[in-house]
């Protein structure tokens, strides 16, 4: 987790991918996927952190989940289409039939001066269910 008492990098200083963090999506957002201004849809990047988010919660649900909330959501900077996003995720808590997920999402911009810069982060929970959508225990707990 980051140092609450160090400022986050201005939007053009370029960043390092997280170490202690799972890759679980990249992708490359189209011009469909952007709005008149040529920024891509704060909906669109948040149904792949969503996605993304989820990955490691099925892993260890080993069977179905649903999101049940996104605690937090911060966009610091836009995405443009043309932008390599990666995704990276970290369980956070484990509970008796929900997980939390923090969401880190970083974009590779200027391939011919490549710098990586953190564009959003979120934390969401997911709770594993049944084949009737209702809350399951984890396995193992």
């Amino acid at each position: 987790m980051a140092d609450e008492s160090s400022p986050d990098p201005g939007p053009d200083t370029p960043v390092s991918l997280p170490k202690d963090m799972e890759l679980a999506l990249r992708v490359l957002p189209m011009p469909a996927d952007a709005n008149a201004n040529g920024d891509i849809f704060g909906g669109w990047i948040m149904a792949q952190v969503d996605l993304a988010g989820s990955v490691l919660p099925a892993r260890l649900a080993k069977g179905r989940i649903a999101t049940v909330s996104v605690n937090q959501f911060v966009f610091k900077q836009p995405v443009s289409v043309g932008d390599l996003l990666s995704f990276y995720a970290r369980v956070e808590r484990v509970g008796r039939t929900s997980i939390t997920v923090h969401v880190e999402v970083y974009a590779e911009r200027n391939p011919a001066d490549l710098r990586v810069v953190k564009v959003t982060e979120a934390n969401l929970t997911y709770v594993a269910i049944d084949g009737d959508g209702k809350p399951r225990v984890l396995p193992g707990r």
